[in-house]
């Protein structure tokens, strides 16, 4: 059986996670690569008791979705999760158990996340998400988690998941 790889897409709010997610989804699928792709935040949306904490339901529910693509014979996962320390991160290779983890980090300046975000998120909590972007990057910063990171600025989407794939080794 061929190795399980995992390419994990992390950085603040706004760096493009998701949207590198999908463009690369979109660059393995023209070449006819199988994968699945998951945006791992879409799996702990929810108001939970207090008894419960979102992230643990949140990676419960990818342990389940993941055990679905592996019985279908899927090798290669593609995540998009801002993973803010190695417990989390743990709890993200448990969850995808027998993948090996590669983690590519999106970058952009801090005045473009932001602006990213007020624009993508209009409602009640866009200053909330909007001031957690500077927060979120300086956790990521000494962090450090990824393996390698890219700039996600000035570029084409298609580029950067260009990039990310030939970097990770998928193309």
């Amino acid at each position: 059986m061929p190795p399980i790889t995992a390419l994990l897409i992390t950085g603040s709010m706004g760096s493009g996670k998701t949207t590198v997610l999908s463009e690369a989804s979109d660059l393995l699928t023209a070449r006819n690569i199988p994968h699945a792709s998951i945006d791992v935040d879409a799996l702990g949306t929810a108001h939970l008791p207090p008894t419960l904490q979102n992230n643990q339901l949140m990676y419960q529910n990818l342990q389940s979705v993941w055990e679905n693509y592996a019985h279908a014979g899927v090798t290669r996962l593609l995540l998009a999760r801002a993973i803010e320390d190695r417990a989390e991160l743990e709890q993200c290779r448990n969850a995808v158990s027998g993948a090996k983890i590669v983690i590519c980090r999106l970058t952009a300046s801090l005045k473009t996340m932001q602006h990213r975000v007020q624009t993508r998120e209009i409602g009640t909590l866009q200053n909330t998400f909007t001031a957690r972007v500077a927060q979120l990057n300086s956790i990521l910063d000494r962090a450090h988690l990824e393996h390698f990171s890219l700039s996600n600025e000035n570029r084409s989407v298609t580029e950067v998941a260009h990039e990310m794939l030939v970097r990770a080794a998928w193309l």
